[in-house]
């Protein structure tokens, strides 16, 4: 008898998940109880599926940046041209060497007479090639000296008005990172990457400025930095020996965009006092990043303070 318990036991879970499937593909015929009936309304379910832990933040913070993506123009999120890093066609190594260092992107337009003129797109990784393999001074072994459209990439240019999810699958086909955005006149407004769009859905991602977790501040210089703009206002006050005031906003984040009156874009500027702030990194939904320069205070006769 012992023997066959366990082809009973078997044989009544079999009978259990067969149950279980009917169950299961009874519901799947059913039509959803709350059907999204907008895009808003979709985003309030999902709202609500994560406050009963169906989704946890992160997840939800993607989702919506996804739906948000299909209805962002590239004007939205793009560099703006006056804050564009280029490289001139006819530069030397010398010139444009300490540009990309100081930088630390990877990629940069190369423009002629102006930033209308966008020749093409010089990579980062394709200098440092070319200088591993020849001297410092950029000479081949028969005395001919470096020219920048030897390494030139094609650019590849966008209108303002293209949505940012049919940008994200060319960036995917083409394999490209980088365009140049123009206006409906032809002349270059900006550039956009793949990582601005990325950004969007994902939030902000680890780049060149990031910086230890714990840490609010890098000092780059005595008169510059970078700070993410989380950094709490008493901290900023005791770090440069200022007195902002703390009791509307908590941190130098919210005081800047207090300042803008408005959510600000990536390259838009602000002072405070002898404070002058540079938007870095900044979403539809929030800034992340701040530069921070410290310009001399002028005096009553309009003087710099430290003439």
């Amino acid at each position: 008898m012992n023997k066959d318990r366990p082809s009973r036991a078997a044989g009544s879970s079999g009978r259990q998940q067969s149950r279980l499937k009917k169950l299961a593909q009874r519901l799947l015929r059913k039509p959803l109880l709350h059907k999204p009936e907008d895009r808003e309304h979709l985003k309030s379910l999902l709202r609500n599926a994560e406050k009963h832990n169906l989704l946890d933040a992160d997840a939800l913070t993607m989702i919506e940046g996804v739906l948000n993506v299909s209805d962002m123009q590239v004007r939205e999120v793009m560099v703006p041209r006056s804050q564009m890093i280029v490289v001139g066609e006819d530069e030397t190594p010398d010139v444009f060497l300490p540009v990309m260092v100081d930088s630390a992107h990877s990629r940069f337009p190369v423009i002629g007479g102006n930033r209308d003129e966008v020749e093409g797109i010089i990579l980062a990784k394709d200098v440092l090639a070319y200088f591993g393999e020849k001297n410092a001074t950029g000479e081949i072994n028969g005395g001919e000296r470096f020219k920048i459209r030897d390494l030139l990439r094609p650019a590849v240019f966008v209108p303002e008005s293209k949505r940012l999810n049919v940008l994200l699958k060319d960036f995917r086909s083409n394999r490209n990172h980088m365009a140049i955005v123009v206006d409906e006149y032809g002349g270059v407004s900006g550039l956009v990457t793949i990582e601005d769009v990325l950004e969007q859905i994902v939030g902000e991602i680890e780049d060149e400025h990031d910086f230890d977790d714990d840490a609010f501040i890098v000092r780059h210089s005595d008169k510059k930095f970078t700070l993410k703009a989380l950094t709490p206002i008493d901290e900023f006050n005791e770090y440069f020996e200022t007195d902002f005031s703390d009791e509307e906003f908590d941190t130098i984040g919210g005081l800047v965009m207090n300042k803008f009156g408005r959510l600000p874009k990536r390259g838009e500027s602000a002072d405070l006092g002898q404070f002058h702030f540079t938007v870095l990194r900044a979403d539809s939904r929030r800034i992340h990043l701040l530069q921070l320069s410290i310009v001399a205070e002028k005096s009553a006769d309009g003087a710099d303070s430290g003439a």
